[in-house]
Parts: C-alpha cells; structure tokens; sequence
C-alpha cells in the first residue's frame, strides 16, 4: 500500500518534467509490480509446487535490491522536491518523499528477517 501511495502521488504530477522522479516512478512501479507478484505467488502457495527455487535466496535477493534501489529513490526524491520547482506539486512530491521513506524501512525490515530465514536455511 505504502509502494502504492508512492508512484501515485508522483504520477498526479507532471513529474516527467524532472528526470528524477522518473527514476523513482521507475522504482515504485518496478518494486509494486513484484510485491504484487510475490504476494500472490505465497498466498495461493505457488511456490510449494515449484520446489527446484530457492525460494528463500529469491527472497533475500527481491528484498535486498528493493532495500537498496528503494534507498536511493527516496533519497533522490525527498533531495529533488523544492518550493521553487513547481508549488502545486509541492505537497504530492513531499508525501511521496515520506512514504518512499516509509517504504525503504519495510523492505529493511523484510531484508532483515530473509537473511535470517535464508540463514538457518543454509545451516541446516
């Protein structure tokens, strides 16, 4: 949800006008897509059926690059928003700022608890 409110905020605006929110739009989308597509894979417990994926490395890696990429987009888009660019799309590119940040917190915290899964995986 919180992916959600990011890539919609921004794309309330003229957000192609700045290059930077492209690449967060880019981000958003991308990552909303998988979450999407990951969450639908557990919840009807795809990946139970399709045992030759190390499913819990798939995990580490999704919630590791989103980590990341998601870091840099937050810090790109909160560095990008400015009174001076355009006022009326001030309000939207700060809440999006926030959320981003928000976000990037959630797959730190999901990265987190995949390394531990894929840890006591390899352990045994």
């Amino acid at each position: 949800v919180l992916g959600l409110l990011v890539w919609t905020l921004i794309a309330g605006t003229e957000y192609f006008l700045y290059p930077a929110f492209g690449w967060v739009m880019f981000v958003a989308v991308f990552y909303w897509v998988l979450t999407v597509f990951f969450l639908i894979i557990y919840m009807t417990m795809t990946y139970t059926r399709i045992p030759q994926v190390p499913w819990t490395t798939v995990g580490l890696c999704f919630n590791g690059s989103a980590f990341i990429l998601y870091l840099i987009a937050a810090i790109v888009d909160a560095s990008s928003v400015t009174k001076e660019l355009d006022s009326h799309n001030y309000n939207s590119w700060a809440a999006s700022s926030f959320f981003a940040f928000m976000v990037t917190s959630c797959y730190a915290g999901n990265t987190y608890f995949s390394f531990i899964s894929w840890r006591s995986r390899t352990l045994q």
